[in-house]
């Protein structure tokens, strides 16, 4: 006879990898490649960076793998394909949802016909700023040379028009924290001299409401540091989190959440553009 605790972890056990089953059961079987690219003119990138947020750690279901002929991304091989989630392939163990389609959706709806948005994924889980200041491997990407090389693979196909930010748990620590509000601009202008666009956009979305009350203190002094950069950066927008959930570990946004931050982004964008005209 099986002693009660063993029992209690046979069924423990069998829980999490059902659940991991579930989580990667409704990812793409198959890639959809892109026959022929549209006009360079006529194709606007969209640089993914920052951290696991970023990447994305939320179920899929299948509406996130129905693909957009106007949205597209990369492969792990560089190839453009139609875009599925999960759009980051850097940690194939912990793929997940991100805001990538999402965006990439919201802003075909609200533009022209003939524009076709093409996303690039670069953030990399647990990543800090520092890191990527320092060009360091992580995970086995060497952060800000892989961001350098997705740069000169999408000029050649189109036009980058901004970067989708999500970075900064890693940096709420008491080690990092005070540098934070040295080293992120210093990063961005990195990415704006070396994309030769002083003035890109890029879209920084606030950290989670959702950690726990010591983690929470932390959080808050790196979206403070996001909220106020637009007084030195005027092409810096923060993206809210209010609102948004996290998937039970007070960490990462649930796949509601993913989708809505993806809207967001978007929404953003769009704000920016009206206000040019």
């Amino acid at each position: 006879m099986k002693s009660p605790i063993i029992t209690i972890m046979f069924f423990f056990l069998s829980f999490v990898y059902s659940q991991e089953d579930i989580s990667k059961s409704y990812f793409p079987k198959t890639e959809e490649k892109v026959d022929k690219m549209p006009p360079k003119e006529n194709v606007w990138i969209f640089i993914m960076a920052g951290q696991s947020n970023m990447a994305g750690r939320a179920r899929i279901s299948p509406s996130d793998t129905i693909p957009n002929s106007r949205v597209i991304t990369i492969n792990k091989n560089n190839e453009w394909v139609y875009a599925k989630e999960p759009l980051h392939f850097y940690e194939p163990e912990k793929a997940g949802l991100d805001c990538g389609l999402s965006f990439g959706n919201e802003l075909a709806k609200r533009t022209r016909d003939h524009i076709t948005i093409a996303l690039i994924p670069c953030a990399v889980g647990g990543s800090s700023a520092k890191q990527w200041l320092n060009d360091q491997i992580h995970r086995d990407v060497k952060l800000l040379s892989n961001f350098k090389e997705k740069v000169d693979l999408a000029k050649q196909y189109g036009t980058i028009k901004g970067i989708l930010w999500h970075q900064g748990e890693s940096d709420a620590v008491p080690s990092a924290l005070p540098a934070y509000k040295e080293r992120l601009p210093q990063l961005f202008k990195i990415f704006r001299d070396y994309i030769e666009n002083p003035d890109m956009i890029i879209m920084a979305a606030n950290l989670g409401l959702f950690a726990s009350e010591y983690d929470q203190i932390r959080w808050d002094a790196i979206n403070a540091v996001i909220n106020l950069m637009p007084y030195k950066d005027r092409k810096l927008y923060p993206v809210s989190s209010q609102g948004l959930t996290d998937k039970g570990d007070k960490l990462h946004f649930d796949a509601n959440s993913q989708r809505e931050l993806g809207k967001r982004f978007a929404l953003t964008y769009i704000s920016v553009l009206s206000r040019k005209k």
